[in-house]
């Protein structure tokens, strides 16, 4: 498989991984828009998270939960969770992930 996702997964691609379970990992984001800025993603390829949710929700449940978990690691309580779902959304890498944003104050409506 040619994604960078996956092979950040198994460890071809190196990434500053910062929580790992079975199905679930997070690792800071290239390109960081704040202070804080990691990426969750599933361990197993879906290409958004809306697949994701069509065929397994708790590993959505699992996701959120790495999610606020990281927050707790980074000592922040307050914090934006962000999910692009295709091209037009903004999704760039089509490997399903959540953007977990913080350490500074972020407007709204996003935009």
């Amino acid at each position: 498989m040619d994604c960078l996702f996956c092979k950040i997964v198994i460890g071809s691609i190196p990434a500053e991984i910062v929580k790992k379970s079975d199905r679930v990992t997070a690792f800071k984001d290239i390109s960081p828009q704040a202070p804080i800025h990691v990426l969750v993603i599933p361990n197993q390829h879906f290409e958004n998270m809306a697949k994701v949710a069509e065929f397994d929700l708790a590993l959505v449940g699992e996701i959120f939960d790495m999610a606020s978990s990281v927050a707790k690691d980074f000592g922040i309580d307050s914090y934006r969770t962000n999910i692009n779902t295709g091209e037009s959304a903004g999704q760039s890498v089509f490997h399903a992930h959540l953007h977990l944003l913080g350490g500074r104050t972020f407007a709204w409506p996003p935009g």
